[in-house]
């Protein structure tokens, strides 16, 4: 097992670079910043659809508004992540123009979202009234023409770096107002894009007889009905969690590729439910659920067990300290804190018990009755009750929780026991070697604390007697407290992570630092890929472990706007979470 591992950490720069990808990283920073449309359109369905389970009639004028706002927000979903896209694609694509070339970010979201009507929209003539309109079929403007969007976005960027690295632009007099200015240079690079795009369309429509959103639906469907399978939804699952393992964040290598399938698949399960059907759809946005049951690797039981069953001083502080925000789906203080990552006790479990739960899930929802998910829940929802709730409050989604805690719990045990074993050893032999007695505490009050005293009275006294040597009023502050403290002295932190759960954690311990040591530093917490628009108002920046692989792309950022970046690596940065006052210092020591 060790061997393994030692070879995975071979490899691990490897997939670092393939997490650093700059398609992937655009796809999954892109669809991010469109997820309160997801959130917020599923409130909308959810008071349109919910009170009917209970047996509560709304008025009609009612439902009818909540479904107008579902459709005009996750409706058009498609449009807005082509132009997201693209704003990030750019921002990426930045670092590597050339000195002075700078593309437009605005420019190229508003060129993305056109090209991707072209691709994925079909546009007609029909009779109403006695009169004739010009009318669009929405099908492909929402989740269905997701892979329009990424494409669309990518062939902008591309379009806008060619001619802007090659000075094909409309140059205006140094006069003319820079605003005004840029909206000249970019009309060539726009309209190249959306010609290309439109090219595209009509070769596509001419040859296949269908849009282009519906052509790669159509190409792609043999590989989307395999990944619905049992081996499919297991390789899928296997590969997020084994990513998460070496240290790279496994959903954003695993998941960009089938979001816009997944997302679709959810949109099918709910109009077959709305309709009175069984949804059957298991590859879904919110198999995530199960498949990450209170995080990557299914470790929703895992600190139970750690408090429960195990003997070691180091699991069952870990378990005491994650059991909340594991329930969360915020897994890391248990992933850097067990550790679980590159933990060859833990890889078998890590990787196979979200496999057994998104195979238990597909069974369910196949024999035994149980609804494909359909309403969306935030990723942070408890799993219990986002299964509950996106099952339409099944009874039967309960059974299946309670059956998969239990797998879970099957899987993880032994394991547990056994990598539990080795630190109850390594705790012994520590404390063979203080010469202390088997519980350590005793030992330690009654052969240690007077020494400890009188080492400290003895330090003490020597500056006790220099202090009274002379007025304290002479006596100035020591000088690298003083420039310390000018450093940290109306901070600004933003701590950034991959959905904003993690950075969340400490971001609080720097708050609640600050006010223990009367500091004045403000810190926020962030997601990576929506820091851009904000991140010059802040004075250091830190990256959680699992947005680490990021760090040379978000230093050129950092170096150009002159802010410091701090990466603090897995256990490190959960100790800091956990230590407010740590934090602060910490702050200290790694500002220059």
């Amino acid at each position: 097992m060790d061997a393994i591992v030692k070879m995975l950490e071979k490899h691990q720069p490897f997939f670092e670079k393939i997490s650093r990808n700059i398609y992937l990283q655009a796809i999954k920073d892109g669809f991010l910043g469109c997820m309160p449309i997801v959130l917020t359109s599923s409130i909308f369905l959810l008071i349109a659809t919910l009170p009917g389970v209970v047996g509560i009639t709304l008025p009609q004028p009612l439902i009818d508004w909540c479904n107008k706002l579902y459709n005009f927000t996750m409706g058009v979903m498609g449009i807005m992540v082509a132009g997201t896209t693209a704003k990030n694609f750019t921002a990426s694509m930045n670092r590597r123009m050339p000195a002075g070339k700078v593309l437009n970010d605005g420019s190229t979201m508003v060129a993305a979202q056109c090209s991707m009507l072209l691709l994925a929209v079909t546009q007609f003539t029909t009779k109403f009234n006695g009169s004739e309109l010009s009318v669009f079929d929405c099908t492909s403007m929402g989740t269905r023409g997701l892979f329009s969007a990424y494409i669309a976005a990518f062939i902008t960027v591309w379009v806008y770096k060619f001619c802007v690295s090659r000075d094909l632009t409309i140059k205006l007099p140094k006069e003319v107002p820079g605003a005004i200015a840029q909206n000249f240079r970019d009309i060539i690079p726009f309209g190249g894009a959306v010609i290309i795009c439109g090219i595209i369309d009509v070769v596509v429509r001419n040859l296949m007889g269908v849009p282009f959103s519906e052509l790669l639906i159509k190409l792609l469907s043999p590989l989307f009905t395999a990944a619905e399978t049992y081996p499919g939804l297991i390789l899928i699952q296997a590969a997020t969690a084994f990513f998460w393992f070496i240290g790279v964040h496994g959903p954003s290598i695993v998941q960009p590729g089938i979001d816009p399938i997944r997302l679709a698949n959810q949109a099918e399960n709910l109009q077959v439910l709305l309709a009175g059907g069984h949804p059957a759809h298991s590859l879904t946005f919110n198999m995530s659920l199960v498949g990450e049951f209170g995080g990557t690797g299914a470790t929703f039981i895992v600190p139970l067990l750690l408090i429960l069953f195990m003997k070691s001083k180091q699991l069952k502080a870990v378990g005491k300290a994650s059991i909340v925000p594991v329930a969360f789906a915020v897994n890391e203080p248990l992933l850097f804190g067990a550790p679980m990552i590159l933990n060859p006790y833990m890889l078998i479990p890590f990787v196979a018990a979200g496999c057994v739960n998104v195979s238990v899930a597909k069974f369910f929802i196949d024999n035994v009755g149980m609804n494909g998910f359909s309403f969306v829940v935030p990723w942070a929802t408890p799993a219990p009750i986002g299964i509950f709730i996106t099952t339409n409050f099944q009874l039967i989604a309960l059974v299946f929780v309670a059956i998969i805690i239990l797998l879970d719990a099957i899987i993880y045990l032994p394991f547990l026991k056994a990598y539990d074993k080795l630190l109850c050893d390594q705790e012994a032999e520590r404390a063979a070697e203080l010469g202390l007695e088997s519980d350590g505490a005793a030992t330690i009050a009654a052969s240690t604390s007077a020494p400890a005293v009188e080492q400290a009275t003895a330090a003490v006294e020597p500056t006790a007697a220099a202090a009274d040597s002379k007025p304290v009023a002479n006596q100035p502050e020591p000088a690298a407290d003083a420039s310390v403290k000018k450093d940290v002295d109306g901070l600004k932190v933003l701590v950034l992570c991959a959905g904003a759960g993690t950075s969340a954690m400490l971001a609080n311990a720097i708050k609640e630092g600050a006010a223990q040591t009367g500091e004045n530093i403000a810190s926020s917490a962030g997601a990576y890929g929506q820091h851009t628009a904000i991140m010059d108002q802040y004075d250091v920046i830190v990256l959680a472990p699992q947005v680490r692989s990021y760090y040379n792309d978000m230093k050129a950022d950092t170096d150009r706007l002159g802010i410091k970046l701090l990466a603090p690596r897995g256990k490190e940065y959960i100790d800091l979470t956990r230590d407010p006052a740590g934090a602060i210092k910490w702050l200290r020591e790694n500002l220059d």
